[in-house]
């Protein structure tokens, strides 16, 4: 896209999602990582229901670490893959303990060395927590940046780059949460709602789904 493109995006972004913030609950560093390796593949919505008792009862990295595994994984049955999830949670948390004294990383480099944890968790956490910027490809971030022309690839990687080098540096974190935030309530996987979108001049793929 073109700059006069990109900064009318971001504009039109601005206006209809002036506080757009991640949905998941949370306290901690800690608390998000956990949150977020929940969401894979379920609602925030969903997460938001099962993490308050399991803050409450795993206050620390170490109480996971040493955490029931069958125990762990009927506590988060509900959030769906709860097998691969609670493995992947002990495993990051004994990590975090025996390697970061207890405490989660502020690095992405050190971050994306923990089991479960891939860039799109890494950047939400620095950006959330550590006011480190980045760009967090989740499911509708991938489709919307494809839809808007801002990329070909559907590698999540590639699109991150194509993305940072399109969105001014400060921008990366708000910018994700409002794209997110457009995914869910307007620019949907199927059936997008083109005609109370507020980028549709600016989509090369409106034309494709409008009636």
């Amino acid at each position: 896209m073109e700059r006069k493109k990109i900064q009318e995006l971001l504009s039109r972004l601005d206006t209809s999602y002036p506080n757009a913030s991640c949905a998941l609950t949370y306290h901690t560093p800690l608390q998000l990582l956990i949150a977020t390796i929940l969401s894979a593949q379920c609602t925030d919505e969903r997460v938001n229901k099962v993490t308050p008792v399991l803050f409450k009862k795993y206050p620390t990295a170490k109480a996971f670490a040493e955490a029931d595994l069958e125990t762990l994984q009927e506590e988060i049955r509900s959030t769906g893959f709860y097998k691969n999830k609670a493995k992947s949670i002990q495993g990051c948390c004994r990590k975090i303990v025996e390697e970061f004294g207890g405490e989660v990383p502020d690095s992405l480099e050190e971050l994306v060395k923990l089991p479960g944890v891939g860039r799109k968790t890494a950047n939400l956490v620095l950006g959330e927590t550590r006011q480190l910027p980045g760009i967090v490809v989740d499911t509708h971030v991938r489709r919307l940046a494809k839809r808007l022309g801002m990329t070909s690839h559907e590698d999540p990687e590639k699109i991150e780059r194509d993305l940072m080098r399109l969105i001014p540096k400060e921008r990366w974190t708000l910018f994700s949460h409002q794209l997110i935030h457009h995914g869910r309530q307007i620019c949907k996987a199927r059936n997008p709602d083109c005609n109370h979108c507020s980028l549709k001049d600016l989509c090369p793929s409106a034309e494709t789904f409008s009636p």
